[in-house]
């Protein structure tokens, strides 16, 4: 408690103001912690294809290994909110996934996903939205707020992507994208042609006018790009299939499958959604992102499993071996091979470090005082 006396006060308030100032800032000083908050465009910067790449590499590798520290990242939370009206397919799913090092960061991502969204027409908004929050998993202090959102595609095409390094051919140049009106599809296209020396572009959508946005932008890119209104046919001709749709049943026919074909499902999140049919799985060798999460959430591979269609055996591995070398993706080049990726926390955070790092190294405008 302050005791003051009141003739003092009368005296002299400007020097018992000035005390009062000069505490608060010392306290200020000694608790403040400085909270970045780059905007869209930097976090983009810091998550360009390489050294995104490169981070996720090194973290699967790094947990894969047993002697290694574990980056603990537990099974996303999901929840389904009900539209108001009660309308079917018109519900927000609200998923939260934290992950944390000992010793070093903490990270959680708390997103909405509306597949109504882009088409409301009152208000349209992207489908999935979002924050990521970065805190010091020592003290629990914040170290970063930035949008989910983009995290989320970047570190998303870069899994697969990186999942492709090992899965698909080494003179893979067709790349066919299914839902290439989804606002991933860029990202998709930008990781792939990091990692192979992709030359043409075949893009299906359910709504075709919706693909040509992004033709017009990978044609200006230099790229050979085709909108094919048959999806058989992209299926049929591609050396690479990525599917990024939340189709709630198969639309890949793994009859269709020339050899050597890579196909990467990322669209479904759900038990209930399915991209690839059963067909594809049996022709293919399966890999996954992480082994927990596809068993929990992936209709892909929950529902094959199910109906008899596959064996647990049947799943090879996922990225934590093919990193650490443990697993062999393709081993000639007559093989398919399948991945599934459904998303996780570990990757979440391996992005999330880069983008710290990266803003921490080079500065940074946007900042609150805490």
């Amino acid at each position: 408690r302050l005791l003051v006396d009141p003739r003092r006060v009368a005296k002299s308030p400007d020097r018992l103001c000035h005390r009062r100032s000069h505490h608060k800032n010392q306290l200020k000083k000694k608790w403040a912690n400085k909270m970045l908050t780059p905007s869209i465009a930097q976090v983009a910067a810091c998550l360009s294809p390489l050294p995104t790449l490169a981070a996720l590499r090194d973290e699967f590798r790094r947990n894969g290994q047993a002697d290694s520290p574990k980056l603990v990242a537990p099974l996303r939370s999901h929840h389904v909110i009900e539209a108001p009206n009660k309308q079917s397919g018109a519900e927000t799913h609200l998923l939260t996934m934290p992950a944390w090092e000992m010793g070093g960061l903490l990270g959680i991502k708390i997103v909405g996903v509306n597949a109504l969204n882009p088409s409301r027409k009152d208000n349209p908004q992207p489908m999935v939205q979002g924050i990521y929050l970065l805190m010091d998993s020592v003290t629990g202090a914040p170290l970063a707020q930035f949008d989910a959102q983009e995290l989320t595609f970047r570190r998303t095409a870069a899994v697969s992507a990186l999942a492709g390094d090992y899965l698909a051919r080494q003179g893979a140049t067709h790349l066919g994208l299914i839902g290439a009106g989804a606002a991933l599809a860029p990202f998709v296209v930008e990781m792939y042609r990091a990692i192979r020396p992709i030359e043409k572009v075949s893009l299906w959508n359910r709504t075709a006018s919706k693909s040509f946005p992004l033709a017009e932008m990978l044609k200006g890119e230099g790229l050979d790009v085709e909108v094919v209104s048959a999806l058989d046919q992209l299926v049929e001709q591609a050396d690479i299939v990525s599917s990024c749709t939340p189709s709630p049943t198969p639309i890949i026919k793994g009859a269709l499958l020339k050899p050597g074909c890579h196909v990467d499902c990322i669209g479904g999140f759900r038990p209930t959604m399915r991209e690839a049919d059963d067909e594809t799985l049996v022709r293919a060798r399966i890999c996954v992102d992480t082994l927990d999460g596809v068993l929990q959430e992936a209709g892909d591979i929950i529902l094959p499993l199910a109906n008899g269609v596959i064996q647990r055996d049947d799943i090879l591995g996922d990225l934590f071996d093919l990193c650490s070398g443990r697993l062999r993706g393709r081993t000639d080049n007559d093989d398919i091979t399948f991945f599934k990726n459904v998303g996780s926390a570990l990757s979440d955070l391996a992005a999330a470090k880069l983008v710290y790092e990266c803003l921490s190294n080079n500065g940074i405008d946007g900042e609150i005082v805490l």
